[in-house]
């Protein structure tokens, strides 16, 4: 298992600063791995409340989908972060939103890949807290 952090992360993804929406990264076994984010309030996705919208969220799984993605193309010395596209959400739920001073772990495993499709579910938890789950469908270049 590896773990990335900080400016590391920009290894793995094309995005950067303020749309960059994971904060650590880990590798976990075959398809799968475990990301953070720290809820901060001048992130972008945040309400002036503080709470995180749900297309936060949902960006957040994305990103840690690209993540584990990245780190496979890292891991085959490919020189740049592949891009991903959302193609597809399918059972989004959640439960509550993120707030400010909140950290997020995502878990994220690939399910099937087929050509540049890939399908995807993941499952964000603050501490023990299920509080969001969904299912992609992403495109990488």
């Amino acid at each position: 298992m590896k773990k990335l952090q900080g400016e590391e992360i920009k290894l793995l993804i094309p995005q950067r600063y303020p749309m960059m929406m994971v904060d650590e990264f880990e590798s976990g076994e075959d398809d799968s791995a475990t990301t953070t984010l720290s809820v901060r309030t001048d992130n972008m996705f945040c309400y002036g409340s503080g709470e995180m919208a749900p297309t936060g969220l949902i960006e957040h799984i994305a990103q840690s989908m690209s993540c584990l993605a990245g780190f496979k193309a890292l891991e085959a010395n490919v020189s740049e972060p592949p891009v991903g596209i959302i193609g597809e959400v399918k059972h989004f739920t959640c439960s509550r939103y993120p707030r400010a001073n909140e950290k997020i772990s995502t878990t994220v495993r690939f399910t099937m890949t087929f050509g540049n499709v890939t399908i995807a579910e993941g499952k964000s938890h603050i501490g023990e807290e299920l509080i969001a789950e969904a299912k992609m469908k992403i495109f990488i270049e």
